[in-house]
């Protein structure tokens, strides 16, 4: 039996996931088998700063994985994250090389190649990505696939995606060091919206935000196709953090309060009940109340106060959608996203988070559904595999990619418009070179 291994690795703030898998090239049929978690304090704000410590955390659980499934691991799909990751709009322009004018595979990579001269803001930035939103064909339109197809004038509108270069280089840096080659990189949002999104939320319009612990990231999409995207480096762990500050507690304390006690405000009162309602034991486990006294921490002996928590959770919220808005204001002003908006990420799990970005965005808004649920061919119930936290939806996303890339159809087109995943590799790996 033909199958492929693939291995997804995504660097996160707090810690490094992985993912090994296997798909049966014959049936499509994908299994997991195995999944590993450690901590990692060499990355902030999505992007490695420490590549020594990440490379040590890293083998660690590549080391897992390999050892779960009895293989050697030396190539792994990652994903790229942080605030330094920026979006651009740009377009190419091509003559027809062909006497009899049919639009050729090397009129497509001409055109995508011209799309990408452009002049970055400032220095050491480069184009890790290219993403095909639309051709045009002597001036025509909404053309996807030009190939075959007469004309004089091969025009495309593209969305690049830029960061800064030592950004790249320090990722690199820890994957030689753990000994690993990467077979891609994917951008983190696109990543993620891969085990969050389904085909028609993307059709009708979408947009996917990311609470991760150092950074949040949106993505808009609509016609089936990314619009536009943008990362800033405010996260989940910014919440706790505050929450810490605010009490005079640890961060340990301060997650469980976050994740136990708070409540967003906006919620319906019969959901503030239910929520207060189930959360009563946690509130008996964290808090221990005294006579004739408010509740206190018992860390710290400061009285608990229940406003005081949901203003200060409050606050870091609404800096998130605050800045989602900004970045999306176009898509979000002309009421075009009929989708949406779906949130995921760790910071996903913020009790009322849905219901707060309904009243802040306007639009409905959703948690994704498990990203396990996502993963075309999975053959596994979910129950038996522990990555179904919104968390892993950047892991089980670089999953989903590297799988569609290996389809030798979806690789052929993808080769056609944005370099595919070997294109991609060939790029990655110039700085591995002496």
């Amino acid at each position: 039996m033909k199958s492929l291994f693939i291995t997804a690795l995504d660097i996160g703030t707090n810690s490094i996931k992985a993912i090994g898998a296997e798909k049966d090239l014959k049936t499509g049929e994908i299994k997991i088998l195995a999944v590993s978690q450690v901590p990692c304090l060499g990355v902030r704000g999505g992007e490695v700063v420490r590549p020594e410590q990440v490379a040590l955390a890293i083998t660690e659980v590549i080391g897992q994985i390999s050892q779960a499934t009895n293989r050697k691991i030396n190539e792994v799909i990652t994903a790229v994250g942080g605030s330094h990751i920026f979006s651009m709009a740009s377009q190419g322009l091509v003559s027809v090389s062909r006497a009899d004018q049919h639009i050729s595979q090397e009129d497509v990579q001409r055109v995508l190649k011209a799309a990408q001269v452009v002049s970055l803001p400032g220095k050491n930035k480069e184009v890790i990505d290219v993403f095909t939103q639309e051709f045009l064909i002597d001036g025509e339109g909404g053309v996807k696939n030009p190939i075959g197809l007469l004309g004089n004038r091969l025009e495309v509108k593209v969305l690049l995606a830029c960061l800064f270069s030592p950004v790249l280089e320090n990722l690199e840096k820890a994957l030689v060091q753990a000994d690993l080659k990467p077979i891609d990189v994917v951008v983190g949002p696109i990543a993620s919206s891969k085990a969050a999104l389904n085909y028609e939320q993307k059709e009708l319009g979408v947009m996917l935000l990311e609470i991760g612990a150092g950074a949040t990231s949106v993505a808009v999409f609509e016609k089936g196709d990314l619009q536009d995207f943008a990362v800033f480096p405010v996260g989940s762990a910014n919440i706790t953090n505050d929450i810490a500050i605010g009490f005079r507690t640890e961060i340990q304390t301060a997650e469980k309060l976050k994740l136990d006690l708070a409540v967003l405000p906006g919620i319906a009162v019969n959901k503030v009940k239910s929520l207060l309602k189930n959360k009563a034991k946690q509130k008996a486990d964290l808090l221990e109340p005294i006579a004739n006294q408010k509740p206190e921490l018992p860390e710290t002996g400061i009285p608990f106060s229940q406003k005081f928590l949901d203003n200060i959770v409050e606050a870091r919220v609404d800096e998130i959608f605050s800045e989602a808005q900004k970045a999306m204001k176009k898509y979000l002003t002309n009421q075009s996203l009929a989708a949406g908006v779906v949130l995921t990420g760790g910071g996903a799990k913020l009790p009322g988070l849905a219901e707060y970005g309904r009243q802040k965005f306007k639009l409905p808004c959703r948690l994704a559904p498990s990203p396990l649920s996502m993963i075309p061919g999975l053959n596994q119930p979910p129950e038996a595999i522990n990555c179904h936290e919104p968390q892993w939806a950047t892991c089980l996303g670089l999953l989903a990619s590297g799988f569609e890339a290996s389809d030798e159809d979806v690789f052929e087109a993808e080769t056609a418009y944005s370099g595919g995943i070997k294109g991609k590799l060939k790029k990655v790996m110039k700085s591995f070179l002496p």
